[in-house]
């Protein structure tokens, strides 16, 4: 099975390889091309990253974050999602890499087998950063108005997040 594996990229390059001859396609005039418009998208979007990014910083310096754990407590406790993620849910759906470290903390603290830290598993692999999806995607195409794009997905991730916690604890 592992040589099979190993075989898929050589396959794949020289499927693509024998295509490109076949249609006679310059790949490094379509390459660079692909390149430039890649890098359009990335000048398009920077601003929104930049700013979603500062975002995350600055709620997690203030204490802001915190407080807002702290007065949500009771109703993560109310809908079963422990209390000590509460962090997580909050920056998830606007930082990917904000989550991670919150997770990677969860983890380290509590331990990978605890039910904190398996939930916090599970709510980063059954969520979705939001805020930078829509950023990037609506961004890339022009799109400004979201309309219910984001109350959309924020009730899609809350349902992730409160079946991620009843999950872990029906499968303890």
């Amino acid at each position: 099975m592992g040589v099979i594996y190993s075989l898929v990229v050589p396959v794949v390059i020289g499927f693509v390889a024998v295509f490109t001859l076949h249609k006679k396609i310059d790949v490094f005039e379509a390459l660079t091309a692909g390149a430039s418009d890649g890098l359009k998208v990335v000048i398009k979007i920077l601003p929104a990253l930049v700013a979603l990014l500062t975002g995350v910083y600055m709620l997690r310096a203030s204490g802001a974050l915190d407080a807002l754990c702290l007065l949500f407590s009771p109703i993560f406790n109310l809908v079963g999602i422990p209390p000590e993620t509460a962090s997580l849910v909050f920056i998830r759906p606007i930082s990917g890499s904000g989550a991670l470290a919150v997770g990677s903390e969860l983890i380290s603290r509590y331990g990978p087998d605890s039910l904190i830290g398996r939930t916090a598993a599970v709510m980063l692999g059954s969520s979705e950063t939001t805020f930078y999806v829509i950023a990037v995607y609506f961004g890339a195409v022009g799109i400004k108005k979201t309309r219910y794009a984001i109350p959309a997905a924020l009730c899609a991730d809350l349902t992730g997040f409160i079946v991620a916690a009843l999950a872990v604890r029906l499968m303890r």
